[in-house]
């Protein structure tokens, strides 16, 4: 089993509070990680038809049966909502830490369910595909940054050598529009959503714009709009939101789209190969979203929240991503060459001389920042560092936390 990041973080919760949750898309690893960690509790899967028949029927009976002297894992628990009442009747009654532990692959429907009923008495934790540093741990990590952006980092990918990219993201897609999102909403045309979740790939790292969205998949604008949403439960897509505060200079409002996992975006691409993602018209925006998510990741699994933007004004100058930390800003450029040119900091110089021109912009102080690039080498510039891809692998290395 590949070492996750996020195990010391679910341990440390599960001595504190009674109910710990480990939400992700399918086939990131929280049933792995979970059986790992709790070696001795009762698992209890809800994709089983029969057990999760008897906990609809009966809940509080079920939970009943099931009780024992370590704790109950109950995975996928989105499929019987109803079992979080008798959850938190049990919890106030015997406050056991780190008794429930739930996992879930439907981010909205879980927070909504769990912030009416375990509220106070539960850690919400987020496990997503596997991570640079977690690569490079296991000395799995392949040599160059197209060869990651092609395969992805789910971790089935990884530990059966056999299995292939293609295969693996064929029947990842057919299951989830199949399955996933049955239950998440009434789609009716499964295969005008297969077409929607290929125009998402080919808008990666882009500004969102719905109308042109929904003209090219056919439908409206509100139907865009709620398709999105069903790709952001299910832990597909997320929108990257533009920083903003009191301006004078009209900047984007808009979000980017990225994927959690590029190599579901390759698959919808139709790209065969990493020779032919090389010489692809989308390699750098795959490139740019597997930085933005290898940065989420880290703060997921560091038990904290992404608070990470973009920057771009009306005129084209932006930021690919900015981290607000405390009053300050910390500018990160993620460029997709192998070596990184004299201008890799222009763009955090103009925002940098922006920050200081009241006719300008009115924007928190910004930080020596980063350029992460596709190259092995990482060293330190002018303006900033320059990041080699592979040296992601901690918060540290972005100068959120101390060394």
């Amino acid at each position: 089993m590949i070492k996750r990041n996020l195990t010391d973080t679910i341990i440390r919760l599960a001595e504190t509070f009674p109910v710990v949750a480990i939400l992700g898309p399918r086939q990131s690893g929280k049933t792995t990680l979970s059986k790992a960690v709790f070696t001795k509790y009762k698992y209890l899967s809800l994709e089983d038809l029969s057990l999760r028949d008897d906990a609809k029927q009966d809940p509080k009976g079920f939970l009943e049966l099931h009780k024992n002297e370590f704790g109950i894992i109950l995975d996928e628990f989105q499929h019987v909502p109803e079992l979080l009442s008798y959850i938190q009747l049990l919890v106030d009654e015997n406050r056991r830490p780190g008794y429930f532990i739930l996992t879930g692959s439907q981010n909205f429907l879980m927070n909504r369910a769990i912030s009416q009923t375990l509220a106070g008495r539960i850690a919400i934790t987020t496990l997503l595909p596997l991570t640079i540093g977690e690569l490079k741990s296991a000395q799995l990590l392949p040599a160059n940054i197209e060869e990651l952006v092609f395969k992805g980092e789910y971790p089935e990918l990884f530990v059966n050598q056999k299995l292939s990219s293609y295969d693996f993201y064929f029947n990842y897609a057919k299951t989830y529009v199949e399955r996933d999102v049955r239950d998440l909403q009434n789609v009716q045309n499964l295969a005008t959503f297969i077409k929607f979740m290929k125009l998402c790939a080919a808008r990666i790292g882009q500004i969102v714009n719905y109308s042109s969205l929904a003209s090219d998949a056919d439908i409206n604008v509100a139907t865009a709009k709620a398709w999105l949403s069903i790709l952001e439960t299910s832990f597909i897509i997320f929108q990257l939101q533009p920083y903003s505060t009191q301006f004078t200079r009209r900047l984007i409002k808009a979000p980017k789209l990225f994927f959690y996992d590029t190599g579901l975006a390759v698959y919808l691409l139709g790209i065969e190969s990493v020779d032919d993602l090389k010489l692809s018209v989308y390699r750098g925006n795959l490139i740019e979203s597997l930085i933005m998510t290898e940065i989420v990741k880290l703060y997921y699994n560091s038990s904290k929240q992404p608070n990470i933007y973009f920057l771009r004004d009306k005129t084209g100058h932006e930021i690919d991503c900015v981290i607000e930390q405390s009053n300050k800003l910390i500018p990160i450029e993620i460029k997709s060459r192998m070596s990184p040119t004299q201008n890799a900091f222009d763009e955090i110089k103009f925002w940098q001389k922006a920050e200081h021109d009241p006719e300008q912009i009115n924007i928190r102080p910004m930080l020596d920042g980063f350029v992460i690039y596709a190259g092995n080498e990482t060293e330190k510039r002018t303006y900033g560092t320059c990041l080699s891809w592979q040296d992601l692998v901690s918060l540290e290395t972005i100068g959120i936390l101390e060394k």
